[in-house]
């Protein structure tokens, strides 16, 4: 099973893709790819939207996911943050349902439970369970992508259907 994760932003949305195995007879996970779709603010808000839509077009398209796991914007501090936001995050999940892709979303606190088994873990914390899960040689950065990353096993470690488990 390939899962695509992502972190929303309109500046940057971040997104990391694993496929879920066998391995040894147990689930296990490998990064097939992440990283970052940027827009730059002299473009109007529209262009901006329509660039991730085409991007993420493309990122689908190459690594064909069959689920997609997204942050829920559960509160923010900013309204002026949470509106772009919440416009790039509706970008996503229509271009997900015009690929005819499952979207699961999870807050934060739920991916940091699910990695670290603390709610209040801080971003570090969150990277180094993401490299250890992964087998990744160095820390996942930039942070968006690493957020999309531990979405993307979020979902992986909760869905655990053995049908799903490809060798």
């Amino acid at each position: 099973m390939i899962i695509i994760g992502i972190d929303p932003g309109l500046a940057t949305t971040g997104y990391g893709v694993i496929k879920k195995v066998k391995k040894n007879g147990k689930g296990a996970f490998l990064c097939l790819g992440y990283g970052l779709i940027k827009t730059l603010p002299l473009f109007s808000q529209g262009e901006r939207l329509k660039k991730i839509h085409k991007e993420l077009n493309f990122i689908l398209k190459k690594y064909q996911p069959e689920i997609l796991a997204v942050e829920n914007i559960y509160f923010f501090k900013n309204l002026k943050t949470a509106m772009p936001v919440s416009q790039a995050k509706g970008v996503i999940l229509f271009t997900a349902a015009s690929r005819k892709i499952p979207v699961h979303e999870f807050t934060p606190l739920q991916v940091k439970m699910r990695l670290t088994g603390y709610g209040r873990a801080d971003k570090k914390e969150v990277q180094k369970e993401t490299q250890k899960i992964l087998k990744l040689k160095e820390l996942p950065k930039p942070d968006d992508a690493a957020d999309a990353l531990a979405i993307a096993i979020c979902y992986a470690q909760l869905s655990k259907k053995p049908s799903q488990l490809t060798a």
